[in-house]
């Protein structure tokens, strides 16, 4: 599927549209703020907006079983999604196993070094090869033992004087689409989909700086939710609920103030200020900014990774705020002068937007990748197979390797209990009460949309803070009509 072309206007006339349609909204611009801090500032954190329109979404695309199956077949079977880390998947034999609504796939390291994205369903009966991830010297299935090597060739066909009709060498294993990117693994099961480049762009572009093929996975967690996965999904591609659903957190986020950015089809953006308060909040000073995020969004838990692997001390971490500085610089120069060198990690030049604020982006579609110099979260959100009321929900944690240190193996997968509690997940360090917020609006949204639907056909969004779920639908349905 091609992007459409982005004819955006010149970067005066994106200020001014960005202006026209937050006009009204209190407290100064992502733009005031980030300009403030004194960095030289990168082109790509320019506004990048446009009007979608202000249609309703409708609701059966949440609730609806028929329109669950035309993903399975319009979206899921023809889009780029990731499935992996190449990390994962480091020597020969080495796979990880990735479904998607009624398909699977065997995502593996071939004897060459290539990776394939093999169907994990034999030839012969149907049976599914692989149903863990792991090693192996080839693919045997566990039925007849018919056998593959590591490309999915043919390697084995017992009694194959029964089977003089099935040539050995058109007997191969189906494969997928292989495309990477920051060490992560993508597939796509159309064999005339656009390059992956492409898909994702201008994602290489933005994260140049970030060596994601460097960090390694430290943390991922997985729970089967109650809701459709675009319910779960739309939960984190707007920052606007944080003051009512996440309020411990307001004191020192800036959710009005957050810039949506909109990039062609397939990828979008939202840069929250951290070490700021909301503008919804009064009485606020600096003081009670800086304490806040020293209580809810400690350095040393969330932002390290390390959470329950080591204490790491206060030392260089200011409790009162010295005079004439706010609490977001003096946040930037704790990270910069004590967590950086805790971490073996140089930011000396790292622009403070990069080192405190949280820079979410969205891929099409369901992946999202963070923009952090310190330890960020990933997110992913799939259905449930073809149950519009349940979906899967993946967090993860990208950690950079201190210089001079091997780098650690990959953190396996934590599956919770169906709608269990987060706090299981002590990896994720204070993300993981975050996420249990949202956790609890999820079933709720599925089945006041349920009740909605009987007297209102659609959902009706913010014009500019909730643009990113109207582009993902606008680009989903591209898909849907084909």
């Amino acid at each position: 599927m091609t992007q459409v072309s982005d004819d955006r206007p010149d970067a005066s006339e994106m200020d001014a549209l960005v202006e026209a349609v937050t006009r009204g909204r209190p407290g100064p611009s992502y733009q005031q703020i980030v300009a403030a801090d004194g960095d030289p500032l990168p082109d790509y954190i320019r506004p990048s907006w446009r009007d979608l329109g202000t249609e309703d979404i409708p609701i059966e695309r949440y609730i609806s079983p028929e329109f669950a199956k035309l993903e399975s077949e319009k979206l899921w079977r023809r889009v780029w999604q990731m499935a992996c880390r190449e990390e994962e998947i480091p020597e020969p034999g080495d796979h990880v196993v990735y479904r998607i609504v009624n398909d699977s796939f065997i995502v593996m390291r071939a004897e060459d070094g290539s990776i394939k994205a093999l169907q994990n369903a034999c030839l012969h009966r149907g049976r599914t090869l692989r149903t863990k991830d792991g090693r192996v010297p080839e693919i045997r299935c566990p039925f007849h033992g018919l056998t593959w090597n590591l490309k999915g060739e043919l390697k084995e066909l017992p009694c194959s004087w029964d089977f003089k009709h099935v040539d050995p060498k058109r007997f191969s294993l189906p494969e997928a689409q292989i495309g990477t990117w920051g060490g992560w693994v993508f597939i796509n099961m159309d064999p005339n989909c656009e390059p992956l480049d492409a898909h994702i762009a201008p994602l290489a572009e933005h994260f140049k700086h970030a060596s994601y093929e460097t960090r390694y996975k430290s943390a991922h967690v997985a729970q089967v939710m109650a809701c459709n996965w675009k319910v779960a999904l739309e939960a984190f591609i707007e920052a606007w609920h944080l003051t009512q659903t996440h309020p411990q957190s307001a004191p020192s986020a800036g959710d009005i103030t957050t810039q949506y950015d909109l990039f062609g089809d397939n990828v979008s953006r939202t840069l929250t200020p951290v070490g700021v308060a909301s503008p919804a909040l009064e009485g606020i000073d600096e003081q009670d900014i800086y304490d806040n995020y020293l209580q809810g969004r400690t350095f040393y838990e969330e932002r390290l990774g390390v959470t329950g692997s080591k204490d790491l001390s206060r030392d260089g971490v200011a409790e009162e705020l010295p005079e004439n500085t706010t609490a977001r610089d003096q946040i930037v120069r704790t990270i910069r002068e004590a967590i950086g060198p805790a971490m073996g990690l140089d930011f000396a030049d790292t622009p403070a937007f990069q080192l405190i604020d949280a820079l979410e982006y969205f891929v099409f579609p369901n992946f999202f990748p963070w923009d952090q110099a310190q330890t960020n979260q990933i997110y992913r959100f799939r259905p449930n197979g073809e149950d519009p009321d349940s979906c899967i929900a993946e967090v993860m944690y990208l950690t950079p390797v201190p210089e001079g240190q091997e780098r650690p193996k990959p953190a396996a997968i934590h599956w919770l209990e169906p709608n269990g509690d987060w706090l299981e997940a002590p990896e994720l360090g204070r993300l993981a009460s975050t996420i249990n917020q949202d956790r609890l609006n999820l079933p709720h949204i599925q089945i006041g949309l349920k009740t909605l639907a009987r007297t209102k056909p659609g959902i009706t969004l913010a014009n500019y803070q909730e643009s990113r779920i109207r582009l993902f639908h606008h680009t989903l349905m591209k898909w849907i009509n084909g």
